[in-house]
């Protein structure tokens, strides 16, 4: 919704529909006491856990003032910033259901796809930057990454971010080893990539040599685009398509459910590859990664750094 207040402001109105957010609990237990009846759930899938993941996330996208919070937060760590913009809270007209920020103009990135290829690319780019540092420098990650949340203003030259309900905070041990996790992928050492995964929680150690392959693949897939020394072009990657060939077998053979954290990072980090499919870009990832590895600082010490 639009409104131009009397100080002759255009702003931008989210109104949640009323009783979504009283409403969750009771939602998620009848779909879950439903899927349990039918055992439709397969084992490895540890539906418990992800289902209370959920459950948490829904309650905090459904907090508006947490948003605000989350909505400024990003302002402040991106000020400055050459490419970013966030739209200002309006703290006035913004309580727990009703969020208020000023209006933005912009292409939405569905509409962005028959830009030029360099635009494209520029684009693409920018959002995978935009990603890492979210978790690698910032620590705090916007998770959501639906196309609407993302506007491109030809006129300025800037990409404006919306949407902050599905932010959440990763502690520096966690992203310490991540990113670890990470540069093993780029540099394909398998070895690291296992004792890392059970570092982090995804292995115990105990699980079957197929899951551990399975795993290893899985994380090399996710890495190929900080692999490689070339432009990786997104609209020939299959990332989605591979690891979904995988699945099967993680659910099959996993013993544990994966860390917390990896539902809403791996959502963000798949769903940003997929933006860039859809745009066909084509980035020289790398770079991106490594400019951020070179500088990053460990809050503990490893020889291999």
């Amino acid at each position: 919704m639009l409104l131009s207040l009397f100080f002759k402001r255009i702003v931008a109105i989210k109104i949640q529909y009323p009783g979504i957010a009283d409403s969750i609990d009771a939602d998620i237990n009848n779909l879950t006491s439903l899927l349990n009846r039918f055992n439709i759930f397969p084992r490895g899938l540890f539906a418990d856990k992800a289902i209370e993941v959920a459950r948490k996330e829904l309650r905090a996208e459904c907090d508006y003032l947490l948003e605000a919070v989350y909505g400024k937060r990003f302002a402040q760590l991106l000020e400055g910033d050459p490419v970013f913009q966030v739209p200002q809270v309006i703290d006035e007209l913004t309580t727990s259901r009703v969020l208020t920020t000023e209006y933005m103009n912009g292409l939405v990135l569905d509409d962005c796809i028959s830009l030029p290829q360099d635009v494209r690319n520029w684009i693409g780019e920018q959002l995978l930057r935009l990603c890492l540092k979210e978790l690698f420098v910032f620590h705090v990650m916007q998770t959501d990454p639906n196309w609407s949340n993302f506007l491109y203003n030809p006129q300025t030259g800037k990409i404006v971010l919306l949407d902050f309900g599905a932010s959440r905070e990763y502690d520096k041990s966690f992203v310490d080893t991540y990113i670890r996790l990470i540069h093993a992928s780029a540099e394909h050492d398998e070895e690291t990539i296992l004792k890392l995964s059970k570092d982090l929680g995804f292995l115990t150690g105990y699980e079957t040599k197929v899951l551990q392959q399975a795993h290893v693949n899985a994380v090399s897939i996710l890495g190929e685009a900080f692999a490689s020394e070339e432009n990786f072009d997104f609209s020939q990657q299959s990332t989605t398509k591979r690891i979904s060939h995988l699945i099967p077998v993680m659910l099959e053979h996993r013993l544990s459910p994966p860390p917390e954290e990896s539902y809403s990072l791996h959502r963000k980090m798949s769903g940003c590859f997929l933006l860039c499919s859809k745009l066909k870009a084509v980035v020289n990832c790398r770079p991106l990664f490594y400019e951020i590895w070179n500088n990053y600082q460990f809050s503990d010490t490893n020889p291999s750094d």
